[in-house]
């Protein structure tokens, strides 16, 4: 029996053990915001300690924590050492965002049913602490000659950017791994996502009495004439094509908006968010001037009219790096055996906190448990799910993968 078929015969024999491993980790309940996701990453260290497995518990500084918009983030890392040669980084994320509404099965039940596991998080990510952590496990039961070690980085900051989970750790300098795999959300191997910059603009004009419109500014006419000049841009960034398959042209949405006190007052004050994402070949800093320079234009056309930007996020895109071929030739060849069909590597056009890797000079990918396509998964949506055996498919690739990485 080859090393392989040893691999997928644990994985195999310890499967309902995995899953169990999971419906724990969907239970604990980690939204958000607020963000208060410490006790996970406690019941997940209290978990992998019954494996054998030693988490170093690095909290982030409650004031840094609240500071950033959150209430509690504890980030874990797990080292298995097995000899001289390179460093491979597992990372999935614990945080999540509320469950929201017209969900059919609990959204922190982790119920069965029909050979699928749902919950939020069933498909993005905490199906890879399952994913990552019993392979690992797989792979030391094969008692065989490694060279290199293995890092679990389980982190908590991925729906907020990342700055407070990897980019912490980076920084920190807790951790520098050779290679990274990032958790996945469908059965290709993500080797590129676009960038993303978020916004908030504050549009001011004068409160005034509606039985009096003319003494007052009305900055939702205002808000509108941005608004639609923002929305102008979406059809020339059709016009934009991206070279990276998986992923087409920019887009720009307005997520969120709010303003004015009551029905017969003229709106003094308005409030909109606003997602630009950016493909790879886009410079953010020529991104964020040009959505600058539209607001301001538009603004412009308004007299009274003042508006306040403050830029929420900029998450820069993910490019392959060079040394990058290792981790995807192994997944591509083990998808290929164990999913029975080819595996392609490609864009996507989320974005990850894997990019944080990449930033500092990590070769990586995102290949993980998930579903054919991430709309199958409804990730984000109500009644999240994970088929099990996609769950079990992709916990053997990555075996396989580390097997191959660390020979």
């Amino acid at each position: 029996m080859s090393d392989y078929n040893k691999l997928d015969a644990w994985i195999d024999a310890h499967f309902d053990e995995e899953v169990r491993f999971l419906q724990e980790l969907i239970r604990v309940p980690t939204d958000t915001p607020p963000g208060n996701n410490a006790p996970h990453a406690e019941r997940t260290a209290e978990l992998l300690k019954g494996f054998g497995f030693e988490a170093e518990k690095h909290a982030v500084p409650q004031a840094d924590v609240k500071a950033y918009g959150l209430e509690s983030i504890t980030n874990l890392i797990v080292r298995r050492r097995y000899g001289e040669g390179r460093t491979i980084a597992l990372n999935a994320h614990g945080d999540v965002v509320p469950p929201g509404e017209g969900w059919t099965k609990p959204p922190y039940g982790g119920v069965i049913e029909d050979g699928k596991i749902y919950g939020r998080a069933a498909a993005v990510s905490k199906c890879d602490f399952a994913t990552f952590t019993f392979a690992v496990r797989a792979l030391e039961a094969l008692d065989a000659k490694l060279k290199g070690s293995v890092e679990l980085h389980f982190t908590y900051d991925e729906e907020f950017g990342g700055e407070m989970g990897p980019g912490w750790l980076l920084k920190q300098k807790l951790t520098k791994p050779d290679l990274i795999i990032a958790a996945g959300f469908s059965y290709e191997v993500v080797t590129a996502h676009n960038g993303c910059l978020q916004m908030e603009v504050t549009v001011n004009g004068k409160m005034a009495h509606a039985a009096v419109p003319d003494t007052g500014v009305d900055a939702l006419q205002g808000a509108v004439q941005i608004l639609n000049a923002l929305y102008a841009q979406n059809t020339l960034y059709k016009q934009v094509a991206s070279q990276v398959a998986g992923i087409k042209h920019p887009y720009l949405n307005v997520g969120r908006i709010e303003g004015g006190t009551n029905t017969n007052v003229v709106p003094g004050k308005v409030m909109f968010k606003l997602d630009r994402r950016m493909i790879p070949e886009e410079n953010p800093t020529e991104v964020e001037a040009s959505i600058r320079k539209v607001i301001a234009d538009a603004a412009a056309q308004c007299p009274g009219i003042t508006v306040a930007i403050k830029r929420l996020l900029l998450a820069n895109s993910m490019k392959p790096l060079p040394g990058i071929q290792p981790l995807v030739d192994a997944i591509q060849k083990h998808g290929m055996q164990v999913f029975g069909e080819p595996i392609p590597a490609m864009g996507t056009p989320l974005y990850t906190d894997v990019r944080l890797y990449a930033e500092a000079g990590i070769p990586g990918v995102i290949y993980g448990a998930g579903s054919r396509t991430v709309l199958e998964s409804h990730a984000k949506r109500a009644d999240e799910r994970l088929e099990l055996e996609d769950l079990r498919r992709a916990t053997q690739v990555i075996a396989r993968t580390l097997r191959d990485l660390l020979r």
